[in-house]
């Protein structure tokens, strides 16, 4: 069986992460400019484009805090990124662990420029069913989200090539 590449260019890893970090940053500022707090328009039976403020972290975890969390969330995304970084320099040649990482690097950089410019995240995606309301996210949420299923995925398969 033939070794896994580890190491590989850093800059198409940066790349992406900045396609992420435009892109959500895009989005939020469209939202922004075009809905009040509190605003919803209806797109589909499931799905609402909404206008929220999330002081917290996922599932606006300490959102109800005094305002030191803005600050804590803004060093733990630095210090992410900053191991995110080291990781995708040596680990690049790893394909689906370092899209992973580049997913999750856009994503939390994404809410890191938000809660330096606004003092919160926005969120503008709105997932409900029959009364049920998915908490509201963004494309820099769903970066995180997908980064982390293709770090499971890349686990799973490296686990089963050991095998």
């Amino acid at each position: 069986m033939a070794a896994r590449k580890t190491s590989g260019s850093l800059l198409p890893w940066l790349a992406i992460a900045f396609v992420v970090i435009v892109v959500d940053q895009a989005t939020k500022a469209l939202i922004v400019a075009r809905f009040a707090l509190g605003d919803s328009v209806t797109v589909t039976p499931f799905l609402n484009i909404v206008r929220a403020h999330n002081t917290g972290a996922a599932f606006s975890f300490l959102a109800g805090a005094s305002g030191w969390q803005r600050w804590f969330f803004v060093v733990l995304g630095i210090v992410a990124a900053v191991a995110i970084v080291f990781l995708l320099a040596r680990h690049g040649g790893q394909r689906l662990f370092a899209w992973a990482l580049a997913l999750i690097l856009g994503g939390a950089l994404g809410n890191v420029i938000d809660r330096l410019l606004h003092g919160h995240v926005v969120d503008f995606i709105q997932v409900h069913y029959a009364g049920w309301y998915f908490p509201s996210f963004n494309v820099a949420d769903s970066a995180i989200t997908i980064g982390a299923v293709c770090l499971i995925a890349d686990e799973l398969l490296r686990v089963r090539r050991a095998r």
